[in-house]
């Protein structure tokens, strides 16, 4: 599993942190970004467009892509097995382009513990596990079930902030987006 020595930024955040929101809108500041479009075993949800999102296969195809080593990292998280491409980070940095992998912190220590790779890993955080939970039971898409899960993980997940290179707050998201941008700027100059 080779991989093309890329400029890469490893994001990762509980569930309805803002995480991806934070992302799109730098990606439109900072024409350099792309986000790697990762594979998953979930179904889209409304408005979701395959190969866009995400690459949406079963779990036969994604356990035979997990056999075949193609993965640069991969995790089940929620009942669903979510993972990044090697072929398709590849393609992306042979086309001059520096790759944001939005990964759970599962994938982040699997990509961590590849010494041929060097990224800069950015956590983003909720200002409260209050606020958290409004923002996920806001959504509109989770059951009680599903939002307890998901605010069990956040804790878990919260633990390993400080394995980051950054940690930012998303209490205010024009902030939040600014302190993403200079930090993506800062990595360029660097």
């Amino acid at each position: 599993m080779e991989i093309i020595q890329p400029k890469l930024f490893v994001v990762s955040a509980p569930s309805g942190a803002g995480k991806t929101t934070i992302i799109h809108r730098a990606i439109g500041v900072v024409p350099e970004l792309v986000l790697s479009v990762s594979h998953t075993s979930r179904r889209p949800r409304e408005g979701e467009i395959d190969g866009s999102d995400y690459f949406f296969v079963d779990a036969d195809d994604f356990t035979r892509k997990i056999e075949n080593k193609e993965f640069l990292e991969w995790a089940e998280v929620h009942g669903n097995f979510y993972g990044t491409s090697v072929k398709e980070i590849n393609k992306r940095i042979e086309n001059g382009e520096t790759v944001i992998l939005d990964i759970d912190v599962q994938g982040a220590q699997q990509v961590r513990k590849n010494e041929e790779i060097k990224a800069v890993y950015i956590f983003i955080e909720p200002p409260s596990m209050d606020e958290l939970k409004n923002r996920l039971a806001n959504r509109g898409t989770e059951s009680e079930e599903s939002l307890q899960k998901r605010l069990k993980n956040a804790k878990h997940e919260l633990t390993f902030k400080n394995q980051y290179d950054f940690v930012i707050v998303n209490d205010q998201l024009d902030s939040a987006v600014e302190e993403f941008v200079r930090i993506i700027t800062r990595s360029f100059s660097a």
